[in-house]
């Protein structure tokens, strides 16, 4: 959305928004203020998100190294702090080259699959139970990008 605002902004040096241009820009307007709380949710309380997460993770992979998972853990946090950031600006592409394009590198090349599948799944669990529903509606669509971009396409390449 962030290139859709700046490509609107430059339109109107020539000329007035049209009515479904600003029907975009109501929309992305409309839905700032909830998007901030969820962003600011998000940020106050990322150890509260991931706190249980990085409980669960060791038992459930008994014979990884410590360090890989927390690596892989902090990679996950990143993810998130990207995706609300992303959610923030209503903006895929921003996801799509601060996070997937890059990351999807590594988890192939470690052969995380396995291991980020587990934490998508604890982080979505978890978010389930601190955000409302009404809420994962605008953060959801973002962490799906991730989950389609590193770990489905994945098991494609495989």
């Amino acid at each position: 959305m962030q290139a859709e605002l700046n490509e609107l902004l430059v339109q109107a040096e020539n000329r007035y928004l049209q009515t479904e241009e600003l029907v975009g820009f109501k929309s992305y307007a409309e839905t700032l203020a909830q998007r901030l709380k969820i962003y600011e949710f998000l940020r106050d309380r990322e150890i509260v998100i991931f706190q249980p997460i990085a409980d669960q993770i060791p038992s459930q992979f008994p014979h990884e190294k410590e360090e890989r998972l927390e690596q892989i853990l902090q990679q996950w946090i990143l993810i998130l702090r990207h995706s609300a950031m992303a959610m923030l600006l209503n903006d895929s592409e921003y996801l799509q080259q601060r996070v997937i394009e890059w990351l999807s590198g590594l988890v192939h090349a470690h052969n995380t699959q396995s291991i980020d599948t587990q934490i998508y799944q604890l982080l979505m669990a978890r978010l389930n139970e601190l955000l409302s529903p009404k809420a994962t509606v605008f953060l959801q669509p973002f962490l799906e990008q991730v989950k389609t971009g590193l770990l489905e396409s994945g098991a494609e390449k495989s």
